[in-house]
C-alpha cells in the first residue's frame, strides 16, 4: 500500500444506508448512550447522522491527527481538540469513520475515559482486519483505502502530493474512478488541485 492503494469508494446512499443499520444494531443491543462523540475529522459526519437516528442531543467532538496521507501515519495520534462536553458519570458513543490501525481509537477512548466517561462504546462504519481495536459496532470489514463522500477531494489532494509523475497521479485517480467514484466528481478536483499547485 506504500506505492499505490487499492480503493474502496462509499456513496452517500451506501454510508447512510449502513448507518441505519448501525443504529438499528444500537438499539438492539440495549446501549443507550447520553453523549455522542465524534472523531474528527472522519468521525464527524457519521457521528452527526446517529445522533439524529438514536435521538441522542448531546453531540461532541475529539480531535485526533494520526493520518497524514494515504496509507501514511505519524508515529503516534496527536489530540489537536479536547473534547468540550461533560462526560463524568455518561455513557458514551465514540464514532469514526474507519478502525484502520485502530491507534486513534485508542487514544480517543482513552481520553473520553479521562474526561469521566462511566462506559465507551464504540461505533465505526469499516473495520481493517489489522485494527488493534475491534469497534462494538461495525459495518464491514476492508483492507482497501476507503474514500467516503466527505472527503473526496482530500484524497485526491493526498493523491497529488503523494505522487507527483502525471502519468501516476492519473493511474490513481483512474483507480477511485473505477472503485465508483464518478468521473466528472475526480476531474473537477483533480483540475482544482493542479490549478492551485501552479499558483
Amino acid at each position: 500500500m506504500e506505492n499505490s492503494a487499492e480503493f474502496e469508494v462509499v456513496t452517500w446512499e451506501r454510508a447512510y444506508d449502513m448507518l441505519l443499520r448501525q443504529a438499528e444494531k444500537i438499539r438492539q443491543s440495549n446501549f443507550k448512550p447520553e453523549v455522542i462523540v465524534g472523531i474528527a475529522k472522519g468521525g464527524w459526519i457519521p457521528a452527526r447522522v446517529l445522533s439524529d437516528l438514536l435521538e441522542i442531543s448531546v453531540l461532541a467532538t475529539v480531535q485526533v491527527e494520526f493520518y497524514v496521507g494515504i496509507a501514511k501515519s505519524r508515529a503516534e495520534p496527536v489530540l489537536k481538540q479536547k473534547v468540550a462536553a461533560m462526560l463524568t458519570g455518561k455513557k458514551v458513543l465514540l464514532v469514526d469513520d474507519v478502525a484502520d490501525t485502530g491507534k486513534s481509537l485508542q487514544f480517543a477512548r482513552a481520553h473520553v475515559l479521562q474526561r469521566g466517561a462511566a462506559e465507551v462504546r464504540i461505533a465505526t462504519l469499516y473495520k481493517k482486519p489489522e485494527s488493534a481495536v475491534k469497534p462494538d459496532y461495525y459495518e464491514a470489514e476492508t483492507s482497501r483505502w476507503v474514500v467516503f463522500p466527505w472527503e473526496v477531494k482530500e484524497t485526491i489532494r493526498k493523491i497529488v502530493e503523494k505522487h507527483r509523475e502525471k502519468g501516476v497521479i492519473n493511474a490513481e485517480i483512474a483507480k477511485l474512478v473505477k472503485a465508483d467514484l464518478p468521473k466528472k466528481i475526480a476531474e473537477r478536483f483533480l483540475k482544482e488541485i493542479l490549478e492551485e499547485r501552479k499558483c
